[in-house]
């Protein structure tokens, strides 16, 4: 791709535990897996490099523990890197380290830049708000203070989101788990964001609701525009959402490139036993 990424991730590496001598450098770093036998530390994400482009859905798949979902709670700086770079296309951080900026600076990117909808609703939403309540939040964070603008936008991506208006007012805690990630999913665009994070959203839900809400994300993705990065350990969801594939393992990406491709073509044994088992 010639355009200029949106996101830029390189070199994170995210680390729980002290860390010693034998792998606290990556360039001579020993480890079993993503463990480290002298220190017992774990890595959970290890030299992680990618770019997300314009209007492209990148998908990242890998086993349960594969590091994954640590990567994007780094990204949406919900968890401290212990090294790395996130360089974000934006005028006002352009060539700036986005990991490295005072907690309000982040909170700006995440209030302006940033959407996340979780594998559980739970950490997305505030369960006794109403829907409307909940998307309120995300705009006051944002700088809004007009009331009628916001419901205006409120009942507007509700509808989008195929929640019928006269619930608009209830709590998602009476919802259905489809219900609750569609509520999610709205207030994660309640602020125009060019990226839009999405982390194991059909995890757990009936199969006949995650076709719902897969095909609710890409109506979304084709009609705004939006960049999106999912997380899935299942890859006929990345098979239908994502343009570009990264597929993680012990915290390390061993494969990327175009979901076709990946799918057609895996090079990696480990990719190989992914695609073979979902044939």
């Amino acid at each position: 791709m010639c355009e200029q990424a949106l996101l830029r991730v390189r070199n994170l590496d995210k680390r729980f535990g002290p860390g010693c001598r034998q792998c606290t450098q990556q360039s001579s770093r020993h480890l079993e897996k993503n463990y480290c036998p002298a220190c017992g530390s774990v890595y959970a994400c290890q030299n992680v490099s990618f770019d997300l482009f314009p209007g492209e859905i990148l998908g990242i798949v890998g086993e349960s523990g594969s590091g994954k979902s640590t990567m994007m709670q780094c990204l949406y700086f919900d968890t401290e890197v212990s090294s790395g770079e996130v360089l974000l296309n934006d005028p006002e951080f352009r060539e700036q380290n986005v990991l490295r900026l005072s907690s309000q600076k982040k909170r700006h990117i995440r209030n302006h830049n940033y959407g996340m909808v979780y594998q559980n609703p739970v950490n997305g939403l505030k369960m006794n708000f109403s829907s409307m309540g909940n998307i309120a939040e995300k705009l006051i964070a944002a700088g809004n203070r007009n009331v009628t603008e916001m419901e205006g936008t409120g009942s507007q991506l509700l509808e989008n989101v195929h929640i019928p208006l006269v619930r608009s007012k209830e709590e998602p805690r009476n919802f259905s788990g489809g219900m609750q990630q569609r509520v999610q999913i709205a207030k994660a665009l309640s602020n125009n964001p060019p990226i839009l994070f999405l982390d194991e959203v059909t995890t757990g839900l009936d199969l006949s609701v995650q076709a719902n809400v897969l095909d609710l994300i890409k109506q979304i993705q084709r009609e705004s525009g939006i960049s999106m990065i999912v997380v899935s350990h299942d890859l006929a969801v990345i098979r239908m959402l994502a343009d570009r594939t990264i597929v993680m393992l012990n915290g390390s990406i061993i494969e990327q490139g175009l979901t076709d491709q990946i799918l057609e073509d895996p090079q990696h044994a480990y990719t190989q036993q992914l695609v073979y088992s979902l044939l």
